[in-house]
């Protein structure tokens, strides 16, 4: 397990390491211009007036899926502002739904909470965001879900709705879902599916990081083995077209998104973590999947989305060509064009939770930024914390933005893998929030040792 642990936890959130700082550049100071197309922030906080976002709204335009990214994986500030732009794109601009970089099926139980206030959500949390996605166990996200979940009630016409977008998990929910399909829809295929599934739905009594921590253990010729009986159902599925059952197409859909969901997960671990070229297929791999299955939720919920994940997960192009090929964002640029935008994340300094390299979980912090870096000169600008338009920003904010610098960003890993990122923002991100200062996160449980 140890072997493939480092392969598997960059795999899964780790995306980030702190980018060593370039010389400072001689060139005419930047600042002046980038004062003049930024926009105050009132706060991070997601509580009172949103007025300070209608600047964030007209960038925004009328895109049907916005990604918003974070610097570091386990900051206050961060997930703070994801719950204030979505409570803003839902009241302003008719957005309904909060995509996570989380577990398909973690996402299905969410959202059973938010439409239909099945279960608590803090424990729904705690059995859900376990190993790598313990991070997101917070007291921001529990905050945002139960806002979620109260507007649900003021509208119970116009809800809301979660989503997870990752495959590191495949829980009961999908299995049951495509069972409960084909017993009403193609009850003849229920053997086959039933020998295709064999050993791959979770017991009830296994918790995700059990199950996460199983799968990478088993030896490789296994997990392929399973991917290839996994694929083999979604293709039986998929041939079939939509059945007589009631909800027609509409259901049919569901079924093979869920089946999708299930292949997916074990499609993920068939790669091979010992060798290098077949982890960057990996890690295009998942990039790929989050972006479609974010686009099919688009398309098939009619939903406008506000996408959370790591701001080099959202942003158009890779921070790190070599282990990154591509992105989630320019995936999704591809699919929808304008009509998704991709918004990154900056700061200058402050806290944030993350595994030390003697494994343990706890705070770290970064002070002032260096000369050097696009953080140092974006923090010179008046405002304390700002959102920038990177397309329309003053035309020597521009050229200082097409430069490539290096970049704070941080994982799970503090200090990360030693990868320097090297990132020309104007090209990454349409948009740019900047913070001052960020602080660490409340997580609600210590993570668990596969968060490391």
């Amino acid at each position: 397990m140890r072997k493939h642990r480092p392969a598997l936890l960059a795999l899964l959130l780790t995306l980030g390491a702190v980018a060593a700082a370039a010389p400072a550049s001689s060139a005419t100071s930047p600042v002046s211009a980038l004062e003049r197309g930024a926009y105050p922030l009132r706060t991070t906080e997601p509580r009172g007036s949103l007025e300070d976002l209608r600047p964030l709204g007209r960038m925004v335009k009328d895109a049907r899926v916005v990604g918003l990214g974070e610097s570091t994986h386990s900051s206050h500030e961060f997930f703070a502002m994801k719950h204030r732009v979505l409570r803003y794109l839902v009241e302003e601009k008719g957005f309904r739904s909060f995509a996570l970089e989380g577990s398909w099926s973690s996402g299905l139980r969410l959202n059973d909470y938010v439409l239909h206030g099945k279960g608590d959500p803090a424990r729904i949390m705690g059995e859900e965001f376990q190993n790598s996605y313990s991070w997101w166990n917070n007291s921001d996200y529990l905050d945002l879900i139960r806002w979620m979940r109260d507007y649900n009630l003021r509208h119970p016409q116009d809800p809301v709705q979660f989503m997870g977008d990752d495959f590191g998990y495949a829980g009961p929910q999908p299995y049951d879902a495509v069972t409960a399909y084909l017993a009403e829809a193609r009850p003849e295929l229920l053997p086959q599916f039933a020998e295709l599934y064999r050993g791959l739905r979770p017991e009830p009594t296994t918790t995700v990081d059990a199950y996460m921590k199983g799968y990478m253990e088993r030896p490789l010729d296994q997990r392929q083995e399973m991917a290839a009986r996994t694929g083999r159902a979604l293709e039986l599925l998929r041939q079939q077209g939509p059945g007589p059952a009631a909800g027609g197409g509409e259901a049919y859909a569901w079924a093979v998104q869920h089946a999708t969901a299930i292949d997916q997960t074990a499609r993920g671990y068939s790669f091979d973590f010992d060798d290098p070229g077949q982890v960057a297929q990996a890690m295009d791999y998942r990039d790929a999947l989050m972006a479609r299955n974010v686009a099919w939720w688009e398309e098939h919920t009619g939903d406008k989305v506000l996408l959370s994940a790591h701001t080099a997960h959202v942003a158009l192009r890779t921070y790190d060509p070599e282990h990154y090929p591509r992105t989630q964002g320019g995936y999704l640029r591809d699919a929808l064009g304008e009509d998704y935008v991709s918004i990154g994340t900056t700061f200058d300094q402050g806290s944030f939770n993350a595994t030390g390299s003697d494994g343990k979980v706890r705070v770290h912090t970064v002070g002032p930024s260096e000369p050097g870096t696009n953080e140092h000169t974006l923090d010179r600008v008046r405002h304390r914390d700002y959102v920038l338009d990177l397309r329309t920003a003053p035309a020597a904010a521009r050229s200082w933005l097409a430069t490539a610098r290096t970049t704070k960003s941080i994982g799970t890993e503090y200090p990360g893998p030693g990868a320097q990122y090297p990132v020309a923002l104007g090209a990454a991100h349409d948009v740019l929030v900047h913070l001052h200062r960020v602080e660490a996160a409340r997580l609600s449980a210590p993570p668990s040792p596969g968060a490391e």
